[in-house]
C-alpha cells in the first residue's frame, strides 16, 4: 500500500512539474487574436501559419472548435502574417480527413488553393510541430489553436528550434472545456518527454518545399 501511495505521489509531482514548466516557458508567446496584427509586426513575416486540426463532423465539415482555429488562421493569412498556411491534422483513414475539410473551408473563405499545404500525418500536436520542422522545413511560424492547447504546441516547436508565436482562437466557450483542460494535463507531460528525447514523428517522409503550390499535398 505504501509503495502504491509513493508511486502516486511521484506521478502527481511529475504531472504538476512538467505542466508548470510547459505553461511557464510558453505563456509569453501566446497572443490573443484581437492583438495579433499589432504584436506580430515585430516578429516579421513567418514562413507559414500552422493551423492545428480538430474533429470533423460526419458530413465532412469542420466542427465549431476547428472552425474557430481556421477563422483565426485565415485572418492572419489575409493580414499578411505569412504567405502560406499549413493545415495539420488527422487523415489516418480513407474515411476521416481533417485536412481536406480544413483546406476546403479556407478556400471557401477566399484563400488560394496553392497557398494551402496539407499535413495529412499531424496525428498529434507534437507530430504536427515535428513535421513542420523536418518535412516542411519551417524555421519561423505562427501556430493557431485555442489557448489551452497552445502551451504544448509552442513548447514542442521551441524545443525543435523553431522561432514561433502562438495566436489563440478563443472565439467561444465550449461545454466540454473542463474535459479539454483535464486531457491536456497528461498530454503536456507526454509532449514534455517527447521533446526531451527528440522523438521522431510516426511518419516523416520526403521534404516538402513551401516554395511551390500547396496542391502538391492534396493527395
Amino acid at each position: 500500500m505504501g509503495a502504491i501511495f509513493a508511486c502516486a505521489v511521484v506521478l502527481a509531482l511529475i504531472l504538476a512539474g512538467t505542466n508548470a514548466w510547459v505553461i511557464y516557458s510558453t505563456q509569453d508567446n501566446i497572443i490573443p487574436q484581437s492583438e495579433a496584427s499589432e504584436k506580430l509586426e515585430s516578429f516579421g513575416t513567418a514562413d507559414a501559419i500552422v493551423v492545428l486540426g480538430a474533429s470533423v463532423l460526419p458530413d465532412g465539415t469542420p466542427s465549431l472548435i476547428l472552425q474557430d482555429r481556421l477563422n483565426a488562421g485565415i485572418a492572419l493569412y489575409k493580414a499578411g502574417v505569412a504567405p502560406k498556411i499549413i493545415m495539420s491534422g488527422d487523415n489516418g483513414t480513407e474515411n476521416y480527413n481533417e485536412v481536406k475539410a480544413m483546406k476546403e473551408y479556407a478556400m471557401a473563405q477566399g484563400v488560394p488553393s496553392e497557398d494551402i499545404f496539407c499535413d495529412h500525418a499531424g496525428f498529434s500536436t507534437y507530430e504536427s510541430m515535428y513535421r513542420a520542422k523536418h518535412v516542411f522545413n519551417v524555421e519561423r511560424m505562427v501556430v493557431v489553436t485555442q489557448t489551452y492547447h497552445l502551451y504544448r504546441a509552442l513548447y514542442a516547436a521551441q524545443s525543435l528550434g523553431i522561432d514561433v508565436q502562438g495566436v489563440s482562437s478563443d472565439a467561444r466557450k465550449f461545454a466540454q472545456q473542463l474535459w479539454f483542460d483535464a486531457r491536456e494535463i497528461p498530454a503536456r507531460t507526454k509532449d514534455f518527454f517527447q521533446c526531451l528525447f527528440n522523438v521522431p514523428s510516426q511518419f516523416v517522409g520526403d521534404a516538402i518545399s513551401l516554395n511551390q503550390s500547396g496542391d502538391v499535398t492534396n493527395g
